[in-house]
């Protein structure tokens, strides 16, 4: 994810165009696109600052699989040699829950698993899922 445009450049933005000068103007002269001049501007216009909205998610905010880690957990305790799409396949079989393998591995990463490769297995699953080792 991109960061935000800085306050300084914000500010700036804003005080061009409040100073008469058009959007479009503004968005060459500072080496923004114009979609971001014209924001800026109706920000600025509205609430009187331009600071940067916040990005990504609000935390503790639930996913799809927050209601399913147990689960997950459970069958990786039991196996861990599971790969992601298995995991993904009981998960839809059990629960009706299509997922996406990434979904699932980034819940168990978070649940506090981390996935080892195993070099002993060349040429066959490479590694499993243990736990507290990240």
């Amino acid at each position: 994810m991109g960061k935000p445009y800085s306050m300084d450049l914000r500010e700036r933005i804003a005080r061009y165009i409040a100073a008469g000068h058009s959007r479009r103007a503004a968005s060459r002269v500072f080496g923004v696109s114009a979609s971001t001049a014209i924001r800026l501007a109706a920000e600025y216009h509205m609430r009187g600052a331009v600071t940067p909205k916040r990005q990504g998610r609000l935390p503790g905010t639930t996913g799809k699989l927050k209601p399913h880690i147990a689960f997950l957990v459970e069958i990786v305790r039991a196996e861990p040699d599971l790969t992601l799409k298995e995991l993904a396949g009981a998960l839809e079989a059990t629960h009706g829950v299509p997922v996406h393998l990434s979904s699932i591995h980034r819940a168990l990463i978070r649940a506090g698993f981390s996935y080892k490769k195993r070099p002993d297995c060349a040429g066959k699953r490479a590694g499993g899922y243990q736990a507290g080792s990240t």
